[in-house]
């Protein structure tokens, strides 16, 4: 093997290459006949770089009997970005979503999301209070939009926290409390005391149904249509159920030192569809009568044993015959847009 100098084309530099005793480049193998084995060929000379048939054409694709391409699977280009594509979204599911909260209020993010020199964030809400000055390094905040995580929270969707109860909407991170206010798929606590049953609007019916058949065979009325309701101020809770609709209505007295306090409300999520009641109530003894007329009862998912402030009629100490109460109630649908079960 000896040395050459080879000079490239309107290059005057040159290099030092080895070459075959024969004078032959070795930068790429050659076979014996001289031809370049840079890219394999078959023994006539064509080129392997792409499969060919005997007949010298390039078989780049396969092809069916028809001649038209077969196109084949491939692992990059736009089936690589597909790929990330769902990976990037399976990957929400297994997010941490408390850092999608303010750092400052510990409130959901909401756009418009601002950040000061540092990268430290914070809502609009807390910019003012702040006014306008980075709690953690005292630099101005709430010029700078930080896009990259608006972008991000307006990607991600969270399900409604009733989703075990059958409920199925999704909703842009931090707006989703807004429509479980009235999700009429919250669910709600059996009312009959040491029942500990909790389930949706739907399945307290058949709940109460089945597990407290002397409810439905001893407390139930019909809407419209007056009833008497016997009670002890001591039992505090007396649960009826409207036969038409499953619905369940506690009528509970509170005992205080000007007189007990009598509230009657509906089991039920605070949705539209479930409709909307009202009440008259009286209380009669010795010729002498309370009454009261309610606006609207109230919905609500589990019984509370806390003295009402609102919607209660009060009976006067003066007017009470030992722990017997004796009732007149009435309760009346203001709608009738409440979701037959």
């Amino acid at each position: 093997m000896v040395g050459a100098s080879i000079s490239d084309e309107g290059n005057s530099s040159s290099s030092i290459l080895p070459v075959y005793s024969g004078g032959s480049d070795l930068r790429s193998p050659v076979s014996s006949g001289g031809s370049d084995l840079r890219s394999p060929v078959y023994s006539g000379g064509s080129d392997l770089r792409s499969p060919v048939s005997s007949g010298g054409s390039v078989l780049r694709s396969p092809v069916s009997a028809g001649g038209s391409v077969l196109r084949s699977p491939v692992s990059s280009g736009d089936g690589a970005k597909r790929v990330c594509t769902e990976d990037k979204r399976l990957s929400t599911t297994l997010f941490n979503l408390n850092v999608l909260d303010c750092p400052i209020c510990f409130e959901a993010l909401t756009i418009p999301i601002f950040q000061c020199d540092n990268g430290h964030l914070a809502c609009s809400c807390c910019c003012p209070k702040l006014n306008n000055k980075c709690p953690s390094c005292a630099l101005p905040v709430g010029h700078i939009r930080n896009r990259a995580m608006e972008t991000v929270l307006e990607s991600i969707f969270v399900p409604c926290r009733n989703a075990a109860f059958g409920c199925t909407k999704k909703f842009t991170y931090g707006i989703e409390s807004e429509h479980e206010e009235e999700c009429r798929y919250a669910p709600c606590s059996c009312p009959v005391p040491d029942c500990d049953y909790t389930g949706s609007y739907y399945n307290i019916e058949r709940h109460s149904f089945v597990e407290h058949r002397d409810i439905w065979e001893s407390n139930c009325f019909r809407f419209g249509i007056s009833f008497d309701v016997r009670m002890n101020i001591s039992d505090k809770l007396l649960t009826w159920t409207e036969t038409s609709a499953g619905l369940l209505f506690p009528v509970q007295c509170f005992r205080e030192p000007c007189g007990v306090y009598v509230s009657v409300s509906c089991i039920a999520p605070p949705a539209p569809t479930v409709g909307r009641f009202s009440y008259d109530i009286s209380y009669t003894v010795d010729g002498q009568t309370v009454i009261y007329k309610s606006v609207e009862a109230k919905k609500i998912l589990q019984v509370s044993f806390e003295t009402p402030r609102d919607n209660f009629m009060l009976i006067p100490a003066s007017l009470l015959l030992g722990d017997l109460l004796e009732l007149n109630l009435c309760i009346v649908e203001l709608d009738q847009v409440y979701l037959k079960i």
